[in-house]
């Protein structure tokens, strides 16, 4: 038998004219009621009542027949009609008349409960009878309390199981009734939209589809796009939500709040569940995502997003309103009912979350990770006000936790990262010692990532990690850099050192320098036209520039020394002349040759290398002409000077100097690569 009222004492009334019996009574049972007690009259329930119950305190508050005899000495005295031997008479037997009352008032009301019980329509379909209905349901919740404090004597607990029996069956017909009203009441709902005022509007889920195409029963509307999230859904009406609290408040004053808030929570969870799936939501397993191909995921992410907000936003909230009001003075009894609504959708929600965290660490899938991380971010205000509750204790905590699960994926994607440039292969060598794939994807990656700088400077500041705070101690940066801006570092490094590696593939040196400018000069564009600048500083910037320099070095040494080494006599001890003034004639000549072919060798070569920038190639055209003209000028002025070649020096060789202008001006004419 289901736990009835417990008593708390009993104590008599000093005017001796009623017994009151003191016992708990919850605010669930009346309005009108007295929250603490309340008294049953000797007019109202007669004498053979009242004796049971002086009786019945005897037998109870009298631990010792001296103490029991103490107390019906005093009935006695109390009134002529509590004879010491009425009292004492039956006072070790149970009373059969002491149950005669309560049969009569569950003779009353039984039929009352079994006419709406048994009935073969909707009890609220009319108003009158749901107002007999719980008016009779009162009085049985009444009768079983006021005797509740009897149920010792054996008659009394015989007609209590009675009563109980009855008031199960109205239980029954009430969470009937209560479904009913749900189901009815959810086949339209309209949006109210907060202000200054409350202003109400029409919210539907319709589809896009003309109003009068027609929609098959298979098929789910898909909701409009939602842009103001201040609003509430009013999803049953006013009236509905009255009758649904009056059910309710019955069934937690009987004891049936539990099954009060499964009903509730198995209506409400269905009208959550195709709101979902109106916003596109479909029920996937963990397993059933890690398996999707990356380009269907990334359109169920961003369905993911619009849904998330929604519900989390509007849907949760109009839920917890509706519970509050339905439930209104049973804040338990809500937050369990609200708890049943919402736990299938949101564990749905999360469990989509958490497929992502645990997924492919990929770097291509960093940036939807992203949008997924900063969504459970922006929501968990709004998480920690509509789960406040013991309840929805566990959903709060579990979407904090797949949270920052989504911030160790996101700084896993950077570890893959890093192990595809170690892995990217030295191989074949970039034509014209151009930029290089891996230089081109990496910096555009993380110029792209960059735009998320905020979320994550979060990530990486969030949780410790060793690794990061050893490269931190180790970096030469400013003591306020950031985790991020170290990790951003480390990133340029292994890709300068990739690339250098790379570079040795070239077997002329003067290409390789060409190869690790090109590759620099990049680097350092997409650095200082992004928030990489910012986070690797000045400083940075700045050596790499002296770097690009020192390579132009490298490449000018690298490419002209032999033409330039040609005009140069060996063991001249005059360094101010190009050629001795009694040389050979036919040395001078085969010099001359030797010289005509570095020329063409080297143009030729070098106008199929490439310089992407153009200023650099600029910079380095005009570098080569500012060496090689002023030196070619003074050779052939010197050949022209000379006895034995004089006016026909020309004629051995192959350049003037507007010719070897004219080519410097030709170099690097490769493809280059985009930027």
């Amino acid at each position: 038998r289901r736990n009835r009222v417990s008593r708390e004492d009993f104590s008599l009334s000093p005017n001796l004219t009623s017994v009151a019996i003191h016992i708990s009574a919850p605010t669930t049972y009346s309005s009108s009621s007295s929250p603490s007690s309340f008294s049953i009259s000797m007019a109202e329930n007669g004498e053979e009542k009242l004796i049971a119950v002086a009786r019945h305190i005897a037998k109870t508050l009298g631990h010792t027949d001296t103490m029991t005899d103490d107390i019906l000495q005093i009935f006695s005295n109390f009134d002529g009609r509590f004879s010491r031997e009425k009292l004492s008479a039956k006072i070790n037997d149970d009373d059969p008349r002491a149950s005669a009352a309560l049969q009569h008032s569950l003779n009353s009301l039984e039929p009352q409960i079994s006419r709406y019980v048994t009935a073969d329509h909707p009890i609220w379909s009319d108003s009158a009878d749901s107002v007999a209905f719980l008016d009779a349901v009162d009085g049985l919740l009444a009768t079983i309390r006021d005797w509740d404090h009897m149920s010792g004597d054996k008659s009394v607990a015989a007609c209590l199981d009675r009563a109980d029996d009855l008031m199960q069956q109205a239980m029954f017909r009430l969470e009937d009734e209560f479904r009913s009203l749900i189901d009815r009441g959810s086949e339209s709902f309209a949006l109210s939209q907060l202000g200054n005022g409350e202003s109400t509007g029409n919210f539907s889920f319709d589809s896009e589809e003309d109003e009068d195409d027609e929609i098959g029963e298979d098929q789910i509307p898909v909701a409009h796009p939602v842009t103001d999230y201040d609003i509430v859904i009013d999803a049953l009406p006013s009236i509905t939500i009255n009758d649904l609290h009056e059910i309710a408040r019955r069934m937690v004053g009987a004891g049936f709040a539990k099954e009060c808030s499964h009903v509730y929570g198995s209506c409400r969870r269905e009208f959550l569940e195709e709101s979902l799936s109106r916003l596109g939501i479909q029920k996937l397993s963990i397993e059933e995502v890690q398996k999707m191909a990356w380009g269907e995921l990334e359109e169920e992410i961003e369905r993911w997003i619009k849904a998330t907000n929604v519900a989390v936003r509007i849907l949760f909230p109009s839920e917890r309103r509706l519970c509050d009001r339905i439930f209104f003075g049973f804040s338990s009894a809500a937050d369990l009912s609200f708890m049943e609504v919402c736990r299938g959708s949101t564990i749905q929600l999360l469990n989509f979350a958490d497929a992502i965290a645990i997924g492919s660490r990929s770097p291509e899938r960093l940036f939807k990770v992203l949008d997924v991380y900063e969504t459970l971010r922006d929501l968990m205000p709004e998480f920690d006000s509509v789960f406040s509750d013991q309840y929805c204790l566990f959903l709060r905590n579990e979407a904090m936790t797949i949270w920052k699960r989504l911030g160790e994926a996101i700084k896993g994607i950077f570890m893959e990262l890093e192990n595809l440039i170690r892995r990217d292969p030295a191989k074949a060598a970039v034509p014209g010692g151009g930029l290089h794939p891996i230089t081109r994807y990496v910096m555009n990656y993380l110029r792209a990532a960059c735009r998320s700088r905020q979320t994550l400077e979060q990530v990486f500041e969030d949780s410790a990690d060793p690794t990061l705070d050893y490269r931190k101690a180790m970096s030469d940066g400013s003591s306020n850099s950031t985790s991020l801006s170290v990790q951003m570092a480390w990133i340029m490094e292994l890709l300068e050192s990739n690339l250098e590696a790379k570079s040795k593939v070239y077997r002329d040196p003067a290409l390789s320098s060409v190869f690790m400018m090109n590759n620099g000069r990049y680097i350092v564009q997409k650095v200082r036209d992004s928030e990489l600048g910012s986070l690797l500083g000045e400083d940075w910037i700045r050596k790499h520039n002296v770097k690009i320099r020192q390579l132009h070095g490298n490449y000018q040494r690298g490419s002209w020394s032999k033409v330039l080494g040609v005009m140069k006599l060996e063991n001249n001890n005059n360094t101010n002349s190009s050629l001795p003034s009694n040389a050979a004639p036919k040395t001078l000549r085969d010099r001359i040759k030797l010289l005509n072919t570095y020329i063409d060798e080297t143009f030729k070569t070098q106008s199929t290398w490439v310089i992407f920038d153009d200023q650099l190639r600029e910079e380095v055209k005009i570098s080569v002409a500012g060496h090689l003209i002023p030196a070619y000028r003074s050779f052939l002025g010197r050949l022209q000077a000379m006895p034995e070649l004089g006016k026909n020096a020309d004629k051995y060789l192959k350049y003037t100097v507007e010719d070897i202008e004219i080519r410097c001006n030709e170099l690097f004419q490769g493809v280059a690569a985009r930027k």
